[in-house]
């Protein structure tokens, strides 16, 4: 399996990220690490073995991306709304330097499909939501998608609101939301087993979220699996085996 890796330059975060990438065509999946993970992560824990059929036959090519929650939302020692402003440099990196890389690497625009497990899961989800046109497919797995329950402290400002799915999606309407509701598909996965309830609240933040979604018409699915299925990679690896599979 072809395998590149790049070094993206980040200057909304003060630096650099990797990039690995899989595949030589297909279908191009940005796929986010757990908290605070790396772009290797997904290789080291074998979910790209899980997706090696749909990459080595071209459906898929998949694009993983370094995290920077250690400086953003898992840095404790700041208040949530200063956590977001930090985040708002991650987005910016994925939207202006990964996004450009990767259609540059596709030979030119495509729209780009995005996937993640627990704090990848909100990263894949929050993307697509908030920038449709170019991430109009998400695959969430064992996410919990309100930020302002990760030990959140401090006063809460426009940056978190905008950066909480269960805050702004919620309130979209008119003219963006029809926009939205047309471009946009949000896959939800989630087990029943170990550590999906506590202490990451996966179970219960991607139940709702699901009822949120379906309460605005936003095309999306919800795939709960059983009591077998904990919050962990080979879970993920098969959730995604079963839901990229098939994009190409």
């Amino acid at each position: 399996m072809r395998r590149d890796v790049w070094t993206v330059p980040a200057p909304s975060v003060g630096g650099q990220g990797h990039v690995v990438a899989y595949g030589h065509w297909g279908t191009p999946v940005l796929f986010f690490p757990a908290e605070a993970g790396s772009a290797f992560d997904i290789e080291d824990h074998g979910l790209i073995h899980a997706l090696a059929g749909p990459i080595e036959a071209g459906r898929i090519k998949v694009y993983a991306v370094d995290s920077h929650d250690g400086s953003t939302w898992s840095d404790r020692t700041i208040p949530l709304e200063e956590r977001a402003r930090r985040h708002e440099g991650y987005h910016a990196w994925i939207v202006d330097q990964v996004a450009p890389a990767i259609h540059g690497d596709c030979g030119g625009f495509v729209r780009i499909a995005t996937a993640g497990g627990s704090m990848g899961a909100y990263h894949a989800v929050n993307l697509a939501l908030r920038r449709a046109d170019l991430f109009p497919y998400a695959l969430g797995m064992s996410g919990n998608y309100d930020p302002t329950t990760w030990n959140g402290w401090g006063d809460q400002g426009d940056t978190t609101y905008f950066n909480n799915p269960f805050a702004y999606v919620p309130h979209l309407h008119g003219d963006h939301l029809d926009w939205l509701r047309s471009q946009v598909f949000v896959q939800l996965c989630v087990g029943q087993g170990a550590w999906e309830v506590h202490p990451t609240q996966a179970l219960p933040s991607t139940l709702a979220f699901a009822d949120v979604l379906r309460d605005k018409g936003i095309p999306s699915s919800l795939d709960v699996w059983g009591y077998d299925t904990p919050h962990d990679w080979p879970s993920w690896a098969r959730m995604a085996q079963k839901h990229l599979g098939g994009l190409g």
